[in-house]
């Protein structure tokens, strides 16, 4: 591949003349058929969230999140209140299908609607949530709300080199693993290498037919079991490379 060189024989990326940028992603709700992602409220949200967070007595789910856990609903409720309406960082409630509640939270964060690029973090799925349709269909609807409705050319995902169970949900959800940056900060007295993931709107269309496949109810059995997994529905359709 030959670089593209500038008036003074320096290499320069591809040219984007029609590039006009993204929008702000907003505080809109998005729903599909096992899930619903609602802007996160403290009325509608707090004590649905803290019986679902309580359901983890190890306090595994926050081992890797800059901020809990909650002693209470009241010390949760405050949280809630103070990060709901961000602009910089919307911040929305999981709501499983299944049970009719809140069981999860995720936010937009690290926004630049004029270079086209959003990251999707501070995910945290109780142990009711946890390997169902509803959380992986609400990751899918996030990312459709950024590359069909939004215009963003890149989807970040970024989490501490130390949590494989994260790592292993980005590249299953279809991120690709960028490299990793050491020693990129601190949180909760200890260090944090950032493992970096990226999808990249180019790429977008094989993910999106993938994910349509898989949460096809036709792709479950009588007791909820997928048939197809989604590793290998991605894979198909990215096809060979």
């Amino acid at each position: 591949m030959t670089d593209r060189l500038n008036e003074h024989g320096q290499p320069v990326g591809a040219p984007l003349p029609d590039w006009q940028g993204a929008r702000l992603p907003g505080h809109s709700g998005m729903a599909g058929r096992y899930s619903r992602v609602e802007p996160l409220d403290a009325a509608r949200h707090a004590a649905d969230l803290f019986a679902a967070f309580s359901q983890d007595s190890s306090g595994a789910i926050w081992t890797y999140i800059p901020w809990g856990p909650f002693g209470s609903e009241a010390e949760l409720r405050t949280w809630i209140q103070g990060a709901s309406g961000v602009d910089a960082q919307p911040y929305f409630a999981i709501v499983n299908g299944a049970s009719g509640r809140a069981e999860g939270v995720a936010s937009y964060m690290r926004i630049k609607p004029e270079h086209g690029v959003i990251e999707v973090g501070g995910i945290t799925y109780a142990p009711a949530l946890q390997r169902t349709a509803a959380a992986t269909e609400a990751m899918f609807l996030m990312m459709a709300r950024v590359f069909n409705d939004l215009g963003y050319r890149r989807y970040e995902w970024k989490c501490d080199a130390l949590n494989g169970p994260s790592c292993r949900a980005a590249e299953r959800l279809g991120f690709t693993y960028e490299g990793l940056f050491r020693q990129a900060t601190v949180y909760k007295g200890r260090n944090r290498d950032t493992a970096w993931y990226a999808v990249l709107d180019s790429e977008w269309p094989q993910l999106e037919a993938a994910f349509a496949e898989w949460l096809d109810p036709g792709n479950f059995d009588a007791q909820g079991q997928q048939k197809q997994s989604l590793n290998r529905l991605i894979a198909s359709h990215r096809g060979p490379g």
